[in-house]
């Protein structure tokens, strides 16, 4: 046990944010602490760090916060510092514990140095500038530098991947994993907490409470807890209701009076499950259908060229119906400009790009959200469904989390994330079958997020989406596009498959990473057997080559698939019955397709026994 608090209670201005709360910190650990906004979540970092003490109580018997040793604990703070006239090189050798510039620890302290410099993004040269010639983000991270270089024994994160792009956010998890000591982060990045969180401290209801594992853990078992809690609570309340119907029943009978006694005691000694605080999220548990069914191919692109004056990287792409593809990539490699290209909203610069028949596309980017209105959130949405009833509309947006006196805010008023969330509603209720979106979960807040998760892996329409969200990516992209270094490549994996092969240490390129244009061969991939989502060890590069080679033979099986499901969603039944001719074409192509499709099972079973021959 390295630090522990017993009994504690913590307010601020007069408001109680902890009471009666249990805290520690063993060894090494790695903790995240997570809650909803304004739960005290930075305030009791301050109370760690020293800056804020516990409230008196007379009561405890124990001191409250003790600690095994004398500690160093340091924080991350977003003003990180007061003198900006100093330069890096200054600040920075302020940490070095030796001060002999010709020791072995210093030789040591200032490899580490450059090591994590150079690992956030900085040049070497720039430890010869002041501090105040950095922006406000890159100041920051100069601090999180100092932090990782003095080394506490109790190191105190709040926020650190804000002002960080995805290399330095990368680079940072994997220091943080093997960094010696113990951690206290604050962060509303799941999948950072994901990488680097061994316990989960949950604030809620003026509580915490400790969970073991990483976010998603915490998740899982926070699921499961809510719903035995409220089976327990169901559960009494029959109970409750049983004993009263009882000693309602006979209440007026003088030969059951000690009857009832009994009853009314047992009623009053019962001690009451209180009902279990429900999730401020939404799970969207069964499929959410479009309004109606596209072509297979939804859009194919070929030799695309886009953007305004520069033509981006030239793509050759087929989307498939009910394809979920997360495009990825840094910042100005084309990402936005490929989506407004496909949603009609940018004229291509050579190429084409064309949509299959029965295509509605749902567009959203952040200019979609730029709602402003007088009215309120219900009477916005009731104009734009006219035909919903107050009840229907109400429901519908309660899935979208707003409820009861959210409903009656002015649209004018809404945060930028409630005012995203009001559109993605809007366009799930129009049910199109083809979403395009421009990072979608923007400025939300956890519970959002996990709500708009839920909601888009329960569509069954064709999903295309930008997002630096890694964890709504990994929680909904079935397959990748990639834009990076001049070049556009689809990865036929999810989001943990590319980013096990990409953190492989032979370096080889990735044989299941291919060039957009080589995306139409994959088209049938998605209804191939996948390994199980929770097998998270990389595979091979001759793995990957092999599953490559299986999905590829899918291909010509898939096209007859879908070839007879089309025949079966286009035939007359009546016509069938009554025009003999039509049914002899009908039933005469049938019996071809069928045909055809059993000789492709067995060239695909054939290509299967090549692969996995039999010990």
């Amino acid at each position: 046990m390295l630090l522990q608090i017993q009994d504690g209670t913590l307010s601020i201005g007069g408001q109680t944010l902890l009471a009666h709360f249990d805290f520690e910190i063993k060894g090494n650990e790695k903790i995240a602490i997570v809650g909803p906004n304004g739960c005290g979540k930075t305030t009791f970092l301050r109370l760690l760090s020293g800056e804020l003490d516990l409230d008196r109580d007379d009561r405890r018997q124990t001191p409250g916060l003790r600690t095994s040793r004398t500690l160093s604990v340091e924080m991350l703070r977003q003003n990180a510092f007061a003198d900006t006239s100093l330069t890096v090189e200054e600040l920075l050798t302020e940490a070095c514990p030796c001060k002999d510039r010709w020791d072995r620890e210093r030789f040591t302290w200032e490899m580490e140095y450059d090591r994590v410099f150079t690992g956030f993004g900085f040049d070497k040269a720039g430890r010869k500038k002041r501090l105040s010639e950095f922006s406000g983000g890159e100041q920051t991270k100069i601090a999180l530098i100092r932090l990782l270089l003095l080394q506490p024994d109790i190191l105190l994160l709040d926020e650190p991947t804000n002002h960080l792009d995805l290399a330095s956010t990368e680079w940072l998890e994997e220091y943080l994993q093997g960094y010696p000591k113990a951690i206290v982060v604050v962060s509303h990045d799941r999948f950072f907490l994901d990488r680097i969180a061994t316990v989960i401290y949950d604030f809620r209801e003026r509580r915490m409470f400790r969970y073991a594992g990483n976010y998603s853990s915490f998740r899982e078992q926070r699921t499961k807890e809510l719903a035995l809690r409220r089976k327990e609570y169901e559960r009494q309340q029959a109970e409750i209701q049983r004993e009263e119907e009882l000693i309602e029943r006979f209440r007026h009978k003088p030969n059951k009076a000690s009857f009832i006694r009994s009853r009314k005691k047992l009623l009053e000694r019962m001690p009451r499950i209180e009902k279990p605080a429900e999730d401020k999220i939404h799970s969207f548990t069964e499929a959410i259908e479009p309004q109606s069914r596209s072509a297979k191919w939804v859009l194919e692109a070929e030799k695309l060229k886009i953007g305004y004056d520069q033509p981006l990287p030239e793509l050759n792409l087929r989307v498939r119906r009910g394809q979920k593809i997360g495009v990825i990539g840094p910042n100005g490699a084309g990402k936005s400009t490929f989506l407004k290209t496909a949603a009609g909203l940018l004229p291509p610069l050579a190429g084409s790009l064309t949509l299959g028949q029965n295509v509605l596309i749902g567009y959203f980017d952040q200019q979609s959200a730029a709602l402003q209105s007088d009215l309120t959130v219900i009477e916005h949405f009731q104009r734009l469904f006219p035909s919903m009833t107050n009840k229907e509309a109400r429901s519908a947006l309660g899935a979208f989390l707003f409820s009861g006196r959210e409903t009656a805010k002015k649209v004018s008023v809404l945060s930028g994330g409630e005012k995203s969330r009001l559109v993605l509603a809007e366009l799930f209720v129009s049910r199109p079958n083809f979403f395009i979106l421009d990072e979608p979960t923007n400025h939300m807040d956890i519970p959002a997020r996990e709500t708009l998760e839920s909601a888009f892996r329960a569509y069954t329409g064709t999903l295309l989406f930008v997002s630096h969200d890694r964890y709504f990516v990994r929680k909904v992209a079935e397959s990748l596009l990639i834009f990076e270094e001049q070049a556009v490549y689809y990865y036929p994996f999810d989001y943990e498959h590319y980013l096990a092969h990409r953190r492989a240490e032979n370096g080889e390129s990735l044989s299941a990473a291919l060039r957009a244009e080589d995306q139409a061969l994959l088209a049938g991939l998605q209804n191939v057997p996948k390994r199980e989502r929770h097998e998270t060890h990389p595979l091979t590069t001759e793995q990957a080559y092999e599953e490559w080679q299986l999905r590829l033979a899918t291909e010509p099986l898939d096209e007859i698939r879908m070839q007879l499901e089309d025949l079966w969603e286009s035939r007359d039944v009546i016509r069938l019955w009554t025009d003999p001719a039509y049914a002899q074409t009908w039933n005469t192509k049938e019996i071809e397709l069928n045909s055809i499709y059993t000789k492709r099972c067995l060239d695909w079973y054939e290509t299967w026994e090549q692969l996995f021959p039999n010990p």
